[in-house]
């Protein structure tokens, strides 16, 4: 253990953390949990949300506290947004289709289309990064976990659209996150409720599932998600989130990425009943993963961050990770976080739920190429 201070440590920490918040504003209590724990993003979901101002609010109190924060740095404010039955901001903002409409117009220009105008009305209302693509490969066509949501069963058609929504959530200026690492299509088990167990080879995975993955990642996406999937025959004791052989040998080593690890939320079911609480983030860190995601339980971020103190103070993690990772996060936001406020209201409900956006929502719905869009 060095000499720097449990304060500093903990700043260092907090920077690695997504937290969920409970309702349409911050309680007094999410405030000071932010300010004081330096927490580093916040994750959305449709308890959040009602109407475009109120999004729009929120996402402006979330940035504000940055003034108060050990680092002064713009928070992360992430959403899951794919389309279909993921879809967590409800009219006045665009509905749209799911990823399988994408893949069964199989037009790369439009899925490029889609991405960037559901990207505008993101960050109009402040919201920074989507947890999206999801690139996974319906493999198994009775996974109803992921369904609709997988673009194909044919894993060059997913590579070709994952590269397209990469690219059009990009241009709109919104953080991208591929999703789920190595690949959840296969499984019929939701890791929400339990561990889902796949016995696919490294072999299998290099010729199925990865292909998505090694598009998004030519196309600079911004993070890559892991999925809480135990992948026996190649780590026999570790779920791919707390996996080194994952994290550091395959997408650092093998696939040669470079960007950010975050990981699914360590609150789901598929950690919480196999592992425990004070294990978890300690070995998410320690495996590799350098982002953290609690979404649901609020009691869960506080008693992660003392985990992390008290595997700092016992020498099980030394704090030179904790700052390669701040560092990283900081410098990362520095370039990238450079307008983190949302758009004046009156900009909001011009772009919002436009007529531009309903037309090609309904294109793409109904398998028809959007007009004005021009076939790649």
């Amino acid at each position: 253990m060095s000499t720097h201070s449990l304060s500093t440590i903990k700043a260092l920490i907090g920077q690695q953390f997504f937290i969920g918040i409970s309702g349409l504003a911050l309680t007094p209590d999410e405030k000071r949990f932010i300010v004081e724990n330096n927490i580093g993003g916040v994750c959305l979901f449709g308890r959040n949300v009602s109407d475009p101002k109120q999004v729009r609010d929120l996402c402006e109190e979330i940035q504000s506290l940055r003034h108060q924060q050990a680092d002064k740095a713009p928070l992360f404010i992430g959403i899951d947004m794919e389309g279909g039955r993921v879809h967590r901001l409800k009219p006045p903002f665009t509905s749209w289709p799911a990823l399988r409409r994408l893949g069964d117009l199989d037009a790369p220009a439009a899925t490029y289309a889609f991405a960037y105008s559901m990207g505008t009305e993101l960050k109009a209302v402040g919201i920074n990064l989507d947890f999206a693509p999801c690139v996974d490969v319906l493999t198994n066509p009775a996974n109803t976990v992921i369904g609709d949501r997988a673009i194909s069963e044919d894993p060059e058609k997913v590579a070709r659209h994952a590269s397209a929504l990469v690219r059009g959530y990009m241009k709109a200026g919104v953080l991208t996150c591929a999703k789920h690492f190595p690949g959840h299509g296969n499984t019929l088990i939701d890791s929400h409720l339990d561990l889902p167990i796949e016995n696919s080879t490294l072999d299998e995975l290099n010729k199925r599932e990865l292909k998505p993955f090694r598009s998004a990642l030519r196309s600079r996406v911004d993070m890559v998600m892991t999925s809480h999937i135990k992948f026996p025959l190649i780590d026999p004791e570790w779920p791919v989130t707390l996996s080194k052989t994952f994290i550091q040998e395959l997408l650092r080593k093998e696939l040669k990425y470079t960007g950010f690890v975050i990981t699914d939320d360590l609150g789901m079911k598929a950690m919480a009943s196999h592992f425990g609480a004070e294990q978890i983030p300690v070995r998410a860190l320690q495996a590799g993963a350098e982002l953290l995601l609690y979404c649901n339980e609020p009691e869960t971020p506080p008693m992660a961050i003392e985990a992390l103190i008290k595997a700092y103070k016992e020498g099980t993690i030394e704090d030179g990770l904790f700052h390669r990772n701040h560092r990283k996060i900081v410098k990362f936001k520095e370039s990238k976080l450079t307008e983190p406020n949302p758009l004046p209201l009156e900009k909001v409900l011009e772009i919002v739920g436009c007529p531009n956006h309903q037309q090609l929502a309904a294109a793409i719905a109904k398998g028809e190429m959007p007009a004005g869009v021009l076939p790649e």
